[in-house]
């Protein structure tokens, strides 16, 4: 990660946070703001977590019927030839074939292909069904109730912001400007490992987080390639080109970001780890990516095995 500044760690385990960690500062200009516990990282794809649970909430309510409901069904303005048979299913694991929204690259079901046209169609969906953005929709379920004030989507910058000097044209989820904070994403993923349950609160229903956090990826994928929850990486057994490492014990799930930024949840070790970085450029030459998410998550793994 040579192109971050800041870095941080957080985890918990049986319950309590046994590790926290905070280093660097939030850019490379004189005199730029120290990290520390109310620094707000961008967490770039791991804001696909909350959409997911989202969907699962859809899905418990009734608004969506089924996960292998039609995509077309639920949208009236797009190219029902391009999207064809492609499900809310297809969307949520990125099994959806599209390339965009006027070719595909394969037939839903039949591949694994990492890209942001499903996300960009279920928040669709969720704006429809609910009738509020993303952002807002969270704010009132998930963010007050769990009394989080260093998790959202901003455009504005300010000090407590990593910022990676993007452009945004809204703060209501539709982009992937969500900022969060290491100890908040911790929580965020102990939410998960709690099935909804927070001091006693029954956040949402417990079935909304089995559900998000439960394979549902096509059965008959090629082995190697990863398989899925509600966008969450589910391990079941070890795969080529999942981002959960090997020693992961069976039911462990997990979310990774561009800028680095990593959600790390073991149901078997009541253990939640986070990381956060904020690259902002390519990777190194030779750096490879599964490897070190990896080589994270056996870490984890052994560290708390340790405890």
């Amino acid at each position: 990660m040579l192109t971050a500044t800041a870095a941080a760690t957080c985890i918990i385990h049986h319950d309590q946070i046994v590790n926290e960690w905070y280093s660097g500062v939030h850019n490379d200009s004189q005199g730029s703001r120290l990290v520390d516990e109310e620094s707000q990282f961008h967490v770039a794809s791991i804001r696909k977590t909350y959409l997911g649970l989202v969907i699962s909430l859809a899905l418990y309510e009734g608004k969506i019927s089924s996960i292998d409901d039609v995509v077309a069904d639920y949208l009236d303005d797009t190219d029902t030839k391009v999207l064809g048979d492609t499900t809310i299913r297809h969307l949520l694991t990125h099994t959806h074939g599209l390339g965009d929204l006027h070719h595909r690259l394969f037939l839903p079901g039949t591949d694994w292909k990492y890209n942001n046209v499903g996300v960009n169609l279920l928040i669709k969906i969720i704006r429809k069904l609910y009738h509020m953005p993303l952002s807002q929709l969270l704010e009132e379920r998930v963010f007050s109730p769990m009394g989080f004030s260093q998790t959202g989507w901003r455009k504005e910058r300010n000090e407590k912001l990593i910022w990676l000097n993007e452009q945004y044209n809204d703060d209501q989820g539709d982009e992937a400007n969500l900022f969060v904070s290491t100890r908040e994403l911790a929580y965020w993923g102990y939410l998960h490992l709690k099935k909804g349950v927070i001091h006693g609160k029954q956040i949402l229903p417990r079935e909304v987080f089995e559900q998000a956090t439960t394979i549902i990826s096509p059965p008959d994928l090629e082995q190697p390639l990863p398989r899925n929850g509600f966008f969450w990486f589910v391990q079941d057994e070890p795969r080529a080109r999942t981002e959960l490492g090997d020693d992961l014990p069976t039911g462990s799930f997990q979310s990774l970001g561009v800028t680095g930024c990593a959600c790390l949840v073991i149901p078997k070790y009541r253990t939640v780890a986070v990381r956060m970085y904020n690259q902002t450029g390519p990777n190194p030459v030779g750096y490879d990516y599964l490897e070190d998410i990896k080589t994270f998550g056996n870490l984890v793994s052994k560290y708390v095995e340790d405890l």
